[in-house]
């Protein structure tokens, strides 16, 4: 038996030809048509490893501050029409003026025969659990 150098080894494997095809189907249904995306943003090509990037569309923003105090901006959402007029605050419930808009409330505050008292010690032992797992080297 000879021992061949590594070199002539690849010089003889690359005049050798394959006697075998590999055949795969090939179905073109999943290629897409278009270069319009399924949220109707145009892409933009790109070559290399990332791919076709979205453009972001710029939304308009409202800057007219009679319209912010009068109209809830946003609230009309089809194509005609006008946003809804803001009323008086007498018109509205007063339990809309007592939501908590800041952070929740400290788990001192709460009461514990509630629901939202459990959940909240429950998220906080999962947490504390993952916690500790991490500590784990094994």
């Amino acid at each position: 038996m000879s021992v061949i150098s590594f070199k002539a080894a690849m010089a003889i494997s690359r005049n050798v030809v394959v006697g075998f095809q590999l055949n795969f189907p090939r179905n073109h249904y999943a290629k897409v048509a278009s270069s319009v995306s399924m949220l109707g943003m145009k892409k933009k090509k790109i070559g290399g490893k990332a791919g076709a990037v979205i453009e972001k569309k710029v939304l308009p923003v409202e800057t007219d501050p009679e319209r912010l105090v009068n109209y809830c901006c946003g609230s009309n959402i089809y194509t005609t029409g006008e946003d809804v007029k803001l009323g008086e605050d007498s018109d509205y419930p007063d339990w809309l003026w007592e939501i908590r808009t800041g952070p929740p409330p400290p788990l001192e505050e709460l009461d514990p025969n509630s629901k939202e008292y459990w959940r909240r010690i429950r998220k906080m032992a999962i947490k504390r659990q993952n916690q500790l797992k991490k500590l784990n080297k094994f």
